[in-house]
């Protein structure tokens, strides 16, 4: 994190808080169902390690039946990992439509993908409630937004709920505890396919890295082949990331498709005080994630807080660009972090969200909750 514009924070020691939180990452950027997963799988890595049972619903609005989506193959490979936990269901019809097109048929599946919500919280059978796609369905009008509110507010203490889409209307924004705004960014030309990078200040961008990774494997699994994937982390070389629990989860349920490498000091590196070693974990890292664009070998390269390390000068930018341009073209690149200054590569990006912060439960003093928030 930054911090006063001086340094980057990558490490942090603080408790647990017991309490659930109400999730709202909406814009129109790209990243949002894809965030939702990635929490899902930190959620339930959580559980493994600790011997705790992690179970989610995924409840997708408008996305019925004769359409594909992007996190279809997500959801498979996060169903076949882990059949017991994971319940999905799916309303609406397959294609667009806005408010002069609505039919009772559309108030009829948002009813009934409510009805399954609404049973759901009551229940206190999940840990997780996942909400795709409810935000443009309030907009539309085809739920009682009162009622949405009013059985959120009374969710079981424990209940995570994350709500995803375009247009998340006030009464939503102003009971959530996090609301994180994915906003797309250009940079002139279309950029090189399968580069995408997330940035800002914002929740979420390391976890839609996590949902890209679960979107490669499932992919591989509906084509009957191996999508390896390699996370490679900067300024993380302690121990007790989130992110561990997570990899850890999917490396055991497809541990020859999931390679994990980090690199740096247990410790926040502050501009200016930059000290020899971090250059050098710095470098080692990017041998390895150079090493591996050019191989061919991995089907997506998770570049998690590349962008703070360019931004600290602990690497060159150039090698960068010219690794980018030449990477295999079925070779997918997910470059994450905040930066103070745009980097060279950025342009390259055929798709970059800037996750803006617009509300943060620790703003209010609640304690983060490991496997969800850090």
């Amino acid at each position: 994190m930054v911090r006063s514009g001086i340094g980057i924070r990558t490490a942090q020691q603080t408790s647990e808080r017991l309490a659930g939180q109400i999730h709202v990452y909406d814009g129109e950027g790209k990243g949002k169902s894809q965030v939702a997963l990635g929490v899902v799988l930190r959620s339930i890595g959580l559980g493994i390690h600790h011997f705790m049972e992690s179970r989610v619903l995924l409840l997708r609005f408008l996305k019925g039946p004769g359409r594909t989506y992007d996190e279809d193959a997500a959801i498979e490979a996060l169903q076949r990992g882990f059949p017991h936990l994971i319940d999905q269901v799916r309303t609406g019809r397959a294609e667009f439509f806005g408010p002069q097109d609505i039919t009772r048929f559309d108030k009829q599946e948002a009813q009934r993908g409510w009805d399954v919500a609404k049973g759901a919280i009551a229940s206190g059978l999940y840990s997780v409630v996942v909400l795709d796609e409810i935000n443009p369905v309030l907009d539309l009008g085809l739920l009682p937004l009162d009622e949405v509110v009013r059985t959120l507010r009374r969710k079981p203490e424990h209940l995570e709920i994350i709500a995803t889409g375009r247009g998340a209307p006030r009464p939503l924004l102003d009971i959530a505890d996090l609301h994180s705004e994915m906003k797309p960014q250009q940079h002139g030309d279309a950029g090189i396919d399968g580069i995408e990078i997330y940035t800002g200040d914002g929740k979420g961008k390391s976890t839609s890295a996590l949902g890209k990774a679960l979107q490669a494997i499932g992919r591989g699994i509906s084509q009957d082949k191996s999508h390896r994937v390699l996370v490679m982390q900067w300024l993380k070389g302690g121990k007790g990331y989130t992110e561990d629990a997570a990899i850890a989860a999917l490396r055991k349920s497809y541990p020859n498709l999931v390679d994990h490498q980090r690199c740096g000091r247990d410790a926040i590196v502050w501009r200016g005080q930059q000290q020899e070693i971090d250059y050098v974990e710095a470098e080692r890292g990017w041998e390895i994630a150079r090493t591996a664009i050019a191989s061919g070998l991995y089907k997506t390269i998770i570049l998690d807080e590349l962008n703070p390390t360019v931004d600290l000068e602990l690497l060159p930018q150039e090698p960068i660009v010219q690794a980018l341009l030449r990477k295999p073209k079925d070779t997918e690149v997910i470059i994450t972090g905040r930066c103070k200054k745009p980097p060279a590569y950025f342009e390259l990006a055929s798709a970059h969200s800037e996750v803006f912060c617009h509300k943060h439960y620790a703003e209010k003093g609640i304690d983060l909750k490991r496997g969800v928030d850090f």
